[in-house]
């Protein structure tokens, strides 16, 4: 016995294809925009010389966690992602994932915000976010190259959906974790809906805003080699050159750049997200 085929692959593909015809002034405009901001970002970066821009980096890190270990982690890593010759492809990591995280919460913090406000929002935004994290990464490489082409564009396309969820879900939960009694209290003192958010809430969710913040760097540079495969280029690109041509060695000091990064930011934002706490 056999049952009619659904194709929803087809309808996906219809849909995709219209979107593409339809909204290409959208995503021309999107790819310039991005694209000059990595650029100069990137210029930026690379712009410094790696022997001042480690020991800056490693005291922006100690002056930001008042830990000393980061700040020589962070010297001593970078120190070793020079020494490998893969400092450029570094300098084009950090620029992807910038770029990637402020669009990301240029996104997800608003619609966080507005998902804690409004009972129908969340309820239309949580289950989207529940499929956006049980996709497969690589599906997300799949509209990225009709709407953008091959290139960094279409790599930071995919890496936002990819990331931006964490940010949407604990800027949402940081806000309705306030404790009631302090909003009945601002609403007894006269307090509008936006004076409170901005006075209040806010404040007191920053901690776990923050934490989706670094959720969403980690997502972003797990992010990296996956799409390399699209041309972002960067460590990644250097990871996926070396599956190609079987090179291990290669391929295992990109990834041991990755983990360095990863690390140091990873400390950075932690650090920062207790001392809002406190």
């Amino acid at each position: 016995m056999t049952i009619p085929r659904l194709p929803l692959g087809d309808w996906i593909e219809a849909t995709i294809n219209f979107l593409v015809e339809n909204l290409s002034f959208l995503t021309k405009a999107f790819s310039e925009i991005t694209e000059n901001g990595l650029d100069w970002i990137e210029a930026g970066l690379k712009a410094i010389p790696e022997w001042l821009f480690i020991p800056l980096f490693a005291l922006m890190a100690w002056r930001l966690t008042r830990n000393r270990g980061v700040g020589l982690f962070c010297f001593f890593g970078f120190l070793l992602i020079w020494s490998m010759d893969l400092w450029n492809a570094t300098i084009s990591t950090l620029a992807l994932v910038l770029v990637s995280t402020l669009v990301s919460i240029a996104i997800g913090v608003p619609v966080g915000i507005f998902a804690a406000m409004s009972r129908p929002v969340y309820r239309l935004v949580m289950p989207i976010l529940d499929v956006m994290q049980t996709m497969p990464a690589f599906v997300y490489l799949i509209p990225a190259i009709p709407f953008f082409g091959l290139g960094k564009v279409a790599a930071i396309f995919s890496t936002v959906v990819f990331a931006m969820p964490p940010s949407i879900r604990l800027t949402c939960l940081g806000i309705k974790q306030v404790p009631g009694e302090l909003v009945e209290c601002a609403e007894a003192f006269g307090s509008t809906r936006w004076q409170r958010l901005f006075k209040l809430e806010l404040p007191m969710a920053t901690p776990t805003i923050m934490a989706g913040v670094n959720q969403t760097v980690m997502l972003a540079l797990s992010m990296v080699v996956i799409a390399a495969m699209i041309g972002a280029r960067g460590l990644g690109g250097e990871v996926w050159k070396a599956i190609q041509r079987m090179q291990m060695g290669d391929g295992f000091e990109a990834g041991i750049g990755i983990v360095i990064v990863a690390i140091a930011l990873d400390r950075i934002l932690q650090k920062l997200g207790s001392r809002s706490k406190a």
